[in-house]
């Protein structure tokens, strides 16, 4: 009952910047936390970026200090601010909703955007 429509992705150079929009509609009162997840061929899919119903926000080390999170409530909108892009980044990013959290803050993912395509270029 909740969907997740990704925009921004793309091809861009190493070193480039990008932003990803992820626009959510339906039965938002019940999420608590929006994320960016990624997934590269042949690995894992994993979390890169958390943002809490109250604003708080967490990153994998690979990239903390490259990439910010942010959220427009007014727009049920999530953002995923890509600076310093590297060619280890390309992937396919998906938005991720969820109405729950472990103790440990980890999102128990609800709902899955499509995904969308992040191409860097060495």
């Amino acid at each position: 009952q909740v969907q997740l429509v990704e925009s921004g992705g793309g091809l861009v150079q190493a070193g480039g910047s990008l932003r990803l929009s992820c626009a959510a509609s339906g039965s938002i009162f019940s999420i608590k936390a929006m994320g960016w997840h990624r997934q590269a061929p042949g690995k894992q899919r994993e979390l890169v970026a958390l943002i809490t119903s109250g604003s708080n926000t967490n990153y994998a080390d690979s990239v903390k200090g490259r990439f910010t999170i942010s959220g427009d409530n007014a727009k049920n909108t999530v953002y995923l601010q890509m600076n310093s892009l590297k060619p280890e980044d390309t992937a396919v990013y998906y938005c991720a909703a969820a109405k729950r959290l472990t103790v440990a803050g980890t999102p128990i993912v609800d709902y899955w955007g499509r995904g969308t395509q992040v191409t860097v270029s060495s």
